[in-house]
């Protein structure tokens, strides 16, 4: 008989904790639908975010901001079906994280309840602590978002390096005192990154912060090429799905006018 296969894991935030504990890196994808999410799972991301990036990589919008609640829990609905062995960290989309704490209360709720997901992403670090500790209190873990907060952009006038390494350290201490299980961090000085990850306990997710965090994340649509336009200098291509996707789509055209497809094999 076939030995028996151990079952598999689920990450948490305490096996998160564990990998920092034991310097061991964190990996972390945006996934937004059931296929990618599943393909990412098996290939073994420990962290998939369903990130309000949607907007912009899905959705075609020129911020984040556009997205919706209810669209966010349609996309981390998929996202936490496919998901096997990954924690799910879901965005609380602008404004649900800005305006009264008990409506972020009743958007976190929503995702653990109706999508199977298990945390939320919110941006911000000091004067978000007393949101952060409402939500965990509520029973919904927490992972903090400092530095470049794309919800902020009018605010900020842009996407800009972020460099107060003083406000940005006392940001994920805050953070990490309200209860959040970890910390991203977003488009600083590598420096600036390693101060913050030294000044916590916590794992420190990094996005255009260097080598000298808990682990890294990245948008999955720009490391296989279907994003189109600007690039960030902080992420890398591994394939060209973009391209091949062309060049099927490409061929199946050609097949259609020229009678090649369906065959008499593909026929019935």
């Amino acid at each position: 008989m076939p030995a028996e296969q151990e079952p598999i894991k689920r990450v948490t935030t305490r096996s998160l904790q564990s990998m920092r504990d034991r310097d061991e890196a964190i990996t972390m994808l945006t996934a937004y639908d059931f296929p990618t999410a599943r393909i990412l799972d098996e290939a073994g991301i420990d962290v998939l975010l369903v990130g309000d990036s949607l907007a912009m990589v899905v959705q075609g919008h020129d911020t984040t901001l556009p997205v919706t609640m209810d669209q966010m829990i349609y996309h981390a609905e998929m996202v936490g079906r496919a998901a096997s062995r990954a924690l799910v960290v879901v965005d609380l989309p602008f404004p649900e994280g800005q305006i009264e704490i008990t409506r972020s209360i009743e958007a976190s709720a929503r995702v653990v309840k109706e999508t199977g997901c298990h945390a939320v992403k919110l941006e911000g670090g000091a004067e978000q602590a007393d949101r952060i500790e409402a939500i965990v209190t509520a029973g919904v873990p927490v992972m903090a978002h400092v530095g470049l907060r794309p919800q902020n952009i009018h605010v900020d006038g842009g996407y800009r390096l972020q460099r107060d390494t003083e406000k940005l350290v006392a940001d994920a201490q805050a953070a990490q005192a309200a209860g959040a299980f970890a910390v991203l961090i977003e488009c600083v000085p590598a420096a600036v990154a390693a101060a913050i990850t030294e000044a916590v306990t916590v794992p420190t997710i990094g996005i255009g912060a260097g080598r000298s965090v808990s682990g890294q994340v990245l948008v999955t649509h720009d490391i296989v090429g279907l994003t189109s336009g600007y690039t960030p200098k902080f992420t890398r291509q591994f394939a060209d799905l973009g391209s091949a996707l062309g060049a099927a789509a490409t061929g199946y055209r050609d097949e259609v006018r020229g009678g090649g497809f369906p065959s008499d094999a593909e026929s019935f």
